[in-house]
Order: C-alpha cells, then structure tokens, then sequence
C-alpha cells in the first residue's frame, strides 16, 4: 500500500468515452495506483442529465482537487453549444497544452524513432474567440496575444525541456506576416531562453516551412513551441506521424490545475460496441501520474507510470492491438494485455 491517495476528478466524456474511461481505471486499479475518483459529467452527457455543458459542479471539483483525467467531449461544427475543452482552459487557466508524440512499437507508420514534445499556448490568439461582423457579409475574428501570455508559455516550455532533459525548443511563427502578434511571441521565446535557459538550443522557423521540414524529417526537432492555432493543427500533424490521435496523450496545464485528456474524438459510431482503443487515455494517466510525482512529490504515482509505460510498449511489441490499429481485441482485452505485463 501506497502512503498517499490523491482524488482526481473523473469526467467520462461522451461516445466511446466511458468504454476507454473503464480500460483505464481497470490498469490503475492493477498497478495499484494512488487515486480515488471523484466522478462528474461533462459534454453531452451532462446535457441528457438536464445539466449545462460544463457544469459548475465539476469545474469546481477541478478546482478543490487540481487534477482531471477527462476523455473525449462531443463538440458540434459550426453552431451548438461550445467547446468543453475550451471552456475549461479558459476557467482554469489551463494555458499549456502539452502533447508528447513517439513512435511505438507494433504500430507502423512510414517514420521511426520519432519523439516529439509539442507545446501549445491554450488561452490566447485567434481561440480567444473575438469576432464581429463588421457590415453585413463583412465578418471579423481577432488575434490577441499578451506578453504575460506569451512570456509564461515560454517559460513553461523551457523548464519544462530542462526538467524532461530535452535538448532543443523550436518555435514555430509567422511573425513575417503577423509582425506584431507572432512577433511578441518569438521576442518572449528568446528573451526566457537568453534570461533563464541558455543550456536549452533555441531555433525560431516560419511555420510553412517548419511543417514542410516536418515531415521531411521529424527526427530534426526536439520540443516545439507554438501560439494556439498553430499548436493545435501541428500537435495533430505530428500525431499523424506516429499512428494518429489514438496513440497520442494530451494535457492542459496551469499554475494550479491540470486536465489529463484523450485528444481523440469521441466516435459516437462506435459508442457501445466495445471496440474503441483506450491507449490514448491511458497514455495521458501516464502523464497524469508523473505529474502528481512532480507536483505533490509522490514517488509512488511515479513508480506507477513507469509500469503502466513498459507494460503498453510490451504489449504493443507483441502485437495487442485493437482494431483501429489493425488488431483483433476489444477495449477490455487490450487493458488486460497491458496488466498481464506490468510486472515484466
């Protein structure tokens, strides 16, 4: 037994979101992680309950708990209500949004040995949401960019390469158009590297040409730092690189708070046949778990992501798989396959 427990707030999402939600917490469960579940709803879910969207009661688990594992939330194109996610990083204040991308073994893709760390910037630029109509058929949407926003990403980012022993931050920008929105951000980039973190390289790459250089060869880069728009179509490209979102984890984290998260959808054509890969969330309770061990100086959550990483690169290796990956096991069988590995 484990000297500490930690609460975490439990959202199960919609779709396929509890299905991959059950996967998970049966790993935890077997690895003996530290947790205990404060379950609420979110998303559409929550809307068939009679609830709003995001509900008062679970932004303010989140904020007496600082930690949610959260998988995936139904967010209609075009009109409808807005997005869970994004809702929740403006309320928390969740500005950075980190994506670890690897290449894993069984799971083939036309690059190896890709290991990427995307951060993006999550409260600022064109997702601040500003926009007008100017005359009719005239409409407007705003760039807002701050230093204080631009500055703290970038100071996250660096510590963050320097805590992980990454060795290279690249920014990716446009500030030859957007002179003064991506310029600031780049001048906060090299200010913190220049102030704080000169044992980290720094690059800056116009972003066209950054994504062209991607896929070329993403061996190239190290951790790349971005403004929201670009953060949020780049982390997405290069989880193409390894497999697709699937095997991809995500969190959104701030000064206080952090919201794990499967970055999928939430497949409602799949919901309820059982089929659905929970790696993805999974791979963001990793994340989750070294969080706690770095926040709340938890060894144990620490110990504990350690197995549950070897245990799914082990099964990955010996061919589990579930269908989207070209495998034959369902949600459940693949979570076993993970626990029969745990202990070597």
């Amino acid at each position: 037994m484990w000297g500490m427990e930690h609460t975490i707030v439990l959202i199960a999402g919609d779709g396929i979101g509890p299905e991959v939600t059950e996967g998970v917490q049966r790993v935890l469960t077997a690895v003996e992680a530290p947790l205990a579940w404060d379950v609420h709803p979110a998303g559409l879910t929550a809307l068939e309950r009679g609830l709003d969207v995001l509900p008062e009661k679970t932004v303010d688990a989140i904020l007496q708990h600082g930690v949610a594992l959260k998988g995936p939330c139904t967010t209609p194109v075009g009109d409808g209500f807005s997005s869970v996610n994004v809702q929740l990083r403006k309320r928390l204040d969740l500005y950075a949004a980190v994506r670890p991308v690897r290449t894993l073994a069984g799971v083939s893709t036309r690059y190896e040995n890709v290991d990427l760390v995307i951060v993006r910037e999550n409260t600022e630029g064109l997702y601040s949401g500003v926009e007008n109509e100017v005359t009719p058929g005239v409409v407007m949407s705003m760039k807002v960019a701050t230093e204080k926003g631009c500055r703290r990403i970038a100071h996250w980012a660096f510590r963050y390469a320097t805590q992980r022993r990454r060795k290279k931050i690249t920014v990716f920008h446009k500030a030859n158009i957007m002179k003064i929105t991506d310029g600031l951000f780049i001048r906060m980039a090299a200010e913190e590297h220049q102030r704080e973190y000169p044992n980290i390289d720094y690059q800056e790459a116009i972003i066209d040409a950054g994504c062209m250089r991607l896929v070329q060869d993403p061996s190239q880069f190290d951790v790349l730092l971005l403004e929201n728009l670009y953060g949020d179509v780049i982390s997405d490209l290069c989880a193409g690189l390894v497999g697709g979102l699937g095997v991809v984890p995500g969190a959104n984290i701030g000064e206080t708070h952090a919201v794990f998260e499967a970055v999928h959808g939430s497949a409602p054509d799949n919901a309820g046949k059982g089929i659905a890969n929970p790696l993805a969330l999974l791979m963001s309770a990793v994340m989750m778990l070294n969080y706690l061990a770095d926040t709340r100086s938890d060894k144990a959550c620490g110990a504990c992501a350690g197995k549950i990483r070897l245990a799914y690169d082990k099964a990955l290796a010996d061919g589990c798989k579930t269908g989207d990956l070209g495998g034959e096991m369902n949600t459940i069988e693949f979570a076993d396959a993970v626990i029969d590995r745990l202990n070597g």
